[in-house]
């Protein structure tokens, strides 16, 4: 298959939007560390930092030669008479690749602001707990060889994405804007990393269950939601651009069902939480609103608006829901909720394909295509995460000790507070 070309408009289109798109790890950064206690605060973000950095250079390094770009060289093996694209076939280094306006170039540069997502995503789920390095080590994992797999696999011709071609299911396994290979890789690791280290020490007992842990900043959560906005219309355009061949015109209507998607999943979250509780919280605000960008991402470019409004009005219920569900049943604990808002949502996006959208003509195969690309996350890459890191963290152990625990990441870690003048420990944790 020829390399797919753009227009001169649609490149620099392209560029604008993807240049917005870190402010996207931006705002997921300020809600990670918003909702952790304040003597971890200053953990999070930097390791919010250092993981962006590492997955970029990891991903340019070796990442990139097994996802390469859609029309690019690839390894296919012939199953049942067919040819399947399994794995790119480019050189280490970016050799050979013109960094100009070139589509391939213009794949790169946005993979490389979503590899650094998705690797940000498990620190919401790890956080107060999981070591600088263990964090950076499972970031190498992720760019180097399971992100890039995956996104080959639905973007750059990859087998998911010829299930159309091949079976005639609909359009093939359909994601616009990163809802699989950026929300629900990186859900399903925060899942693999909160299994892993175990809930934080007093969050359950025997005798009061499930013990609240409040966030220490609220408004900068909700800062972080409004970044990140900005970086999921950048996310959600460019992706349908290059990935779905979508005209520049359909950046209007995207950005229109982004933004009521994030909108709709908030209220309803808000309401859900008033109905439950008594008044509406902040932080399931907020993650509803989260969990309404993630939702959009799949289907963004297929939906109509009032379509984009039932999407998150679901999203934002779920969400309410999945964490009540992980934290106090299944005591998986979660600080920043990043299972439920970017697999549960993620999830929820996808079928939203087909189920609200007529991609794949509206085709019985296309729900078939999504349940595919779906049960291939849970069934194959989902032990993988969880196996691999299980190896690394054989070797260099995960968790922080007791002591830095009690201490509080930034002081363990960093030697400092984010806060140095306050007192950060309440009297559960001074005396001990």
């Amino acid at each position: 298959m020829p390399a797919p070309s753009l227009s001169d408009v649609s490149a620099i289109l392209c560029v604008v939007l993807i240049l917005m798109v870190p402010l996207a790890g931006v705002g997921l950064a300020f809600v990670n560390a918003g909702l952790v206690r304040s003597r971890s605060a200053a953990h999070v973000m930097l390791a919010s930092l250092c993981v962006f950095a590492v997955a970029v250079i990891v991903y340019v390094a070796i990442g990139f030669s097994w996802q390469g770009a859609p029309g690019g060289a690839a390894h296919t093996l012939i199953i049942g008479g067919k040819a399947w694209n399994w794995i790119a076939a480019e050189p280490f280094f970016l050799r050979g690749l013109r960094l100009d306006f070139s589509a391939a170039s213009l794949v790169l540069l946005l993979q490389m602001f979503s590899v650094g997502l998705a690797a940000m995503i498990p620190l919401g789920a790890g956080a107060e707990r999981w070591k600088l390095g263990a964090s950076c080590a499972s970031t190498i994992l992720l760019a180097g060889w399971i992100y890039p797999l995956f996104a080959h696999w639905v973007w750059c011709d990859g087998w998911l994405s010829q299930l159309g071609a091949q079976f005639g299911l609909g359009r093939g396994f359909v994601d616009g804007g990163g809802a699989s290979t950026i929300q629900v890789m990186g859900g399903l690791s925060a899942l693999s990393m909160a299994w892993m280290l175990g809930p934080r020490r007093g969050k359950y007992s025997s005798e009061a269950g499930s013990g609240a842990i409040p966030a220490h900043n609220i408004v900068l959560v909700l800062a972080g939601c409004m970044l990140a906005w900005v970086g999921w219309l950048g996310l959600n355009s460019a992706g349908a651009i290059l990935f779905n061949h979508s005209a520049p015109s359909a950046v209007v209507l995207i950005a229109v069902n982004t933004t009521l998607s994030a909108a709709a999943s908030a209220l309803a979250a808000l309401i859900v939480t008033r109905l439950r509780f008594g008044r509406p919280d902040a932080s399931l605000t907020a993650n509803g609103w989260m969990a309404g960008l993630v939702a959009s991402s799949a289907a963004a470019a297929f939906l109509k608006p009032a379509a984009a409004i039932l999407v998150g009005m679901v999203a934002g219920a779920l969400v309410v829901y999945s964490i009540d569900v992980l934290e106090f049943r299944l005591t998986i604990d979660d600080p920043g909720g990043a299972i439920s808002v970017h697999a549960v949502a993620g999830l929820w996006g996808l079928l939203s394909v087909a189920l609200l959208t007529d991609a794949g003509g509206g085709s019985r195969g296309q729900w078939l295509a999504q349940v595919i690309g779906i049960a291939t996350l849970f069934g194959f890459f989902l032990p993988m995460i969880y196996g691999l890191n299980w190896l690394v963290g054989r070797v260099y152990p995960y968790r922080v000790d007791e002591e830095g625990e009690w201490q509080g990441m930034d002081l363990h870690e960093l030697g400092a507070g984010a806060y140095p003048e306050f007192v950060v420990h309440s009297d559960d944790f001074s005396q001990r």
